[in-house]
């Protein structure tokens, strides 16, 4: 089953969770405020897009830390699983967990191709 992470508030996730519905695509919702992450996870993300794919430095969120905690996401992969762990709306949503490829942000053609697949 297809796995969308992000907050449900988020519009982008809700039009995410929308075009899979959509496609008659099966999908489980974790929302990181109410369902929370674990740095292992957020770890495996970093290992396979990166942090300048994962992390949105866009947002109030990515503002609002400490510049220690940007300088972490910035040079320290290993501490960078804790920091958006413990923040986690500093993550681009929504990330989508497809089993073997995950994929960050709406990318409806991108997802075309792996629910064909």
């Amino acid at each position: 089953m297809i796995t969308v992470y992000g907050i449900k508030n988020c519009d982008t996730v809700r039009k995410s969770l929308t075009w899979f519905a959509g496609q008659g695509v099966e999908t489980k919702f974790h929302d990181f405020r109410v369902d929370g992450l674990d740095p292992a996870l957020v770890m495996t993300w970093l290992d396979e897009v990166g942090g300048k794919v994962l992390v949105n430095k866009r947002g109030p969120s990515y503002r609002n830390l400490s510049d220690a905690d940007k300088a972490v996401l910035e040079n320290d992969d290993a501490a960078a699983a804790q920091v958006l762990a413990d923040n986690p709306t500093v993550i681009k949503r929504p990330v989508v967990d497809f089993g073997a490829v995950r994929t960050v942000a709406y990318d409806e053609n991108r997802w075309s191709d792996l629910v064909k697949s």
